[in-house]
């Protein structure tokens, strides 16, 4: 049967015997039957990768892949950037508490609370010191400026932030103290870091 097949001319090739027909084997002028080419496509969690990786090319640095800033440390305070912000926000909370409750008192030294507790944990690690010693001087700073003074002069200025530094000598090393706790906590945290690497 296969010479028959081989040797037969070129033409309309003659169909075997239908008990044959199972061992017919195709000749070489007609290939195997195959379909349509299939085109190739990717899978959906491939082309949804590729879709996010140009995202993620086109945002700016400082965002993440769903437009949120990335997280990290929070910005720390330089020495004179730790001044400024004992004094600004130290004399903020001094003129609130004197045009809504007509005096320095309790919101007052909340404020200052709030204030140091802010400087010890956002100063950077070279400066620690300047959040215990800044506050002190906003504090001074903030009773010159709005303290109540009975006279005129320098002499009455000085009589006035001394009684007023007495009078409120409990906020006052309340807050530094707590800045000096949380900076010497902050420092004796670097030193076992710097020790355990």
């Amino acid at each position: 049967m296969e010479q028959s097949i081989r040797t037969q001319p070129p033409g309309p090739r003659r169909r075997p015997p239908t008990g044959a027909a199972e061992a017919a084997v195709p000749g070489p002028a007609s290939p195997p039957e195959q379909g349509p080419p299939a085109r190739y496509r990717p899978p959906a969690g491939a082309a949804a990768s590729r879709v996010r990786l140009r995202l993620r090319l086109r945002l700016p640095p400082g965002l993440g892949a769903r437009g949120r800033p990335r997280g990290g440390p929070p910005a720390r305070l330089t020495a004179v950037g730790t001044g400024v912000l004992a004094v600004a926000g130290t004399v903020a909370f001094a003129l609130v508490d004197r045009v809504v409750f007509g005096g320095l008192g309790v919101f007052f030294g909340l404020g200052y609370l709030v204030v140091c507790f802010q400087l010890a944990v956002r100063v950077r690690l070279a400066d620690l010191p300047a959040a215990p010693i800044s506050g002190p001087i906003a504090f001074a700073a903030a009773l010159l400026l709005l303290g109540p003074v009975s006279a005129p002069g320098v002499t009455a200025q000085v009589v006035a932030l001394a009684s007023g530094l007495a009078l409120r000598a409990g906020w006052l090393f309340t807050g530094t103290s707590l800045a000096a706790l949380i900076v010497a906590a902050r420092y004796l945290a670097q030193r076992r870091f710097r020790r355990s690497r």
